[in-house]
């Protein structure tokens, strides 16, 4: 059975209207159904000012629903994935809120240095919340927290999050190969890989002192030889060099 609402049979007043394209003028002739329209004059495609597209920036099924979505849900799609990775990572951790608080202040941190750097923040964030995502299998499994054993064991579960939030195949190609080696950069590295590294290594520092405290001298050398992008050293420098 067809829902009336969306029955022409059933359409009042107003189900067709006219909309001015946002990049020539021109007019545009709108069923209140249309997702989007392209205008017959310059071309562009653009999203039906009347419908309310909210579930389709994070509904997994929304292609499906709507077609191929305008390049403006997709901003918002992955504006709204990174908050729902973040959730997904407390809840995978449970009441780990020693890896909660850590991956949280590692996100603070890679915000910072990827808007500066000017990378892609859906990416960053999503490898920064489920950097460590490995964990707990790491433990599991190999008895040990180690790093390599934390990147052998972090892409699945990392894969299978994504997933779930209908992320973008290639988003999740990026973040899984960052969580697959995060604590070891390759000689040619990604500019979403410097930033992750970086907020990871400042977090790590922060941390560190709290139960190692470490001299001035040493704590320059590290910040001065160990950091992969401009802005991270000079948030470290910030963060870690006055304290």
């Amino acid at each position: 059975m067809k829902c009336p609402g969306q029955d022409s049979r059933y359409w009042k007043k107003g189900a067709i209207f006219e909309s001015n394209c946002p990049k020539c003028n021109h007019v545009v002739e709108f069923f209140k159904d249309d997702p989007a329209r392209k205008c017959n004059h310059c071309g562009h495609r653009f999203l039906n000012p009347n419908m309310d597209f909210g579930c389709a920036s994070y509904c997994e099924f929304a292609e499906q629903c709507i077609g191929s979505l305008p390049p403006e849900l997709m901003a918002q799609k992955e504006n709204l994935l990174k908050e729902r990775v973040a959730v997904e990572m407390k809840k995978y951790f449970k009441s780990d809120f020693k890896r909660i608080g850590h991956a949280m202040r590692v996100a603070r941190h890679a915000e910072n240095i990827g808007k500066k750097e000017g990378t892609n923040l859906a990416v960053v964030l999503a490898a920064a919340y489920l950097h460590d995502i490995g964990i707990h299998e790491a433990e599991r499994k190999h008895n040990s927290t180690a790093a390599a054993y934390q990147e052998l064991e972090g892409p699945p579960i990392a894969r299978a999050i994504l997933e779930k939030l209908g992320a973008r195949p290639e988003l999740i190609e990026e973040v899984c190969d960052i969580v697959a080696h995060h604590h070891h950069p390759r000689p040619e590295e990604t500019p979403n890989f410097k930033v992750l590294f970086d907020a990871d290594l400042i977090t790590n520092l922060e941390e560190g002192r709290k139960e190692h405290p470490m001299d001035s001298e040493k704590l320059n050398s590290i910040i001065e030889k160990s950091f992969l992008t401009e802005t991270g050293k000079q948030e470290a420098m910030s963060r870690l060099a006055g304290q």
